[in-house]
């Protein structure tokens, strides 16, 4: 099976973008923004500028593009970015991740202006430890609007949940009861150590590989990974409906089966979330006659990728929180 997309130097694949269309996020997440949004305005992207970097990307071999932040949904614009990104040539696939906010009011506008795939952060199921994670409130709407999304028919709706030692990992059998008739991904994501949360980290950092021996032990069974699937581990049981994710990114060998490449609300590359380095592409999204040259931009970009984010040997990068590129 010859994959599509572009190569870099260790012989991976890149077919999946991860654009950012704004850094602002109006939750303050313990593990992120736990003073809340502190960033100054920024001139994000316009549409114009996305409608070419998504059409380069494209042509590179880019068939899925996922639309993050921040929060994505905070901007006024997001479902004209929506429909241009869904309408783009050689797109197949346009995925959402979101806080979950405004799920319940625009579920519907989301799915019709071509939105496919479905990612919902949920890191807790007790409502109140959810205001204490989020600062919000807001869980039962999050959870209707979850319910909302199935109806309708996304290809796929998975919930996003960050292991947290002491805050979430009790709940591991009440979020196994939830998917045990829905039909729903779960996804368990192991905290990661950015600039800015080492005390956080040392706290509540809990390895994915024991939520994994604990599934296991409870007759999960893990899933052969298809050739062009991203980092997930996947589990399924055959007593259950739904099915579980695990992305363990201290694990041995996470990076070899990259996929995807990032580009920030403002318009840089970044070639992994935890590089040094952003590659400014915004000077080249001024006019479809600079295609070309965006193009073979990305592709020379992409021969300096590292063969690891080397987050096992305490490797941060420059990113110091995750709403900066998306996450």
């Amino acid at each position: 099976m010859s994959l599509p997309g572009i190569e870099d130097p260790f012989g991976r694949k890149f077919s999946y973008l991860r654009l950012s269309v704004t850094d602002v996020c109006n939750f303050r997440c313990d593990y992120c923004l736990p003073n809340g949004y502190q960033g100054k305005p920024k001139q994000f992207l316009t549409v114009p500028e996305i409608r070419r970097l998504v059409t380069s990307f494209a042509e590179l071999g880019m068939q899925k593009i996922r639309l993050t932040g921040g929060e994505p949904t905070v901007r006024k614009d997001f479902l004209e970015i929506v429909t241009t990104v869904a309408t783009t040539p050689g797109v197949k696939s346009v995925a959402l991740t979101t806080n979950g906010y405004q799920l319940m009011d625009q579920v519907r506008a989301f799915y019709d202006s071509g939105i496919s795939a479905l990612n919902v952060s949920i890191d807790t199921l007790n409502p109140e430890k959810f205001q204490r994670i989020t600062g919000h409130n807001r869980l039962p709407q999050i959870l209707n609007g979850l319910k909302q999304a199935q109806m309708l028919g996304f290809k796929q709706v998975k919930v996003n949940a960050v292991l947290l030692k002491d805050i979430n990992d009790i709940e591991l059998p009440l979020f196994l009861n939830w998917i045990k008739h829905e039909n729903l991904s779960l996804r368990f994501i192991e905290l990661m150590q950015t600039g800015t949360n080492q005390d956080y980290f040392k706290r509540h950092h809990l390895s994915a590989d024991s939520i994994r021996q604990r599934l296991l032990e409870q007759g999960w069974i893990a899933q052969e990974r298809a050739i062009d699937a991203g980092p997930a581990i996947e589990l399924s049981h055959p007593d259950y409906v739904g099915r579980i994710g695990l992305i363990a990114p201290y694990s041995k060998d996470f990076c070899t089966s990259c996929n995807r490449l990032r580009v920030s609300a403002t318009g840089n590359l970044h070639l992994c979330l935890f590089g040094e380095l952003g590659y400014s592409l915004r000077s080249l999204l001024q006019s479809d006659e600079q295609k070309e040259t965006l193009k073979d931009k990305v592709i020379t970009c992409l021969q300096h990728k590292k063969i690891s984010h080397f987050l096992h040997e305490g490797e941060t990068g420059m990113n110091q929180h995750f709403s900066t590129i998306g996450g």
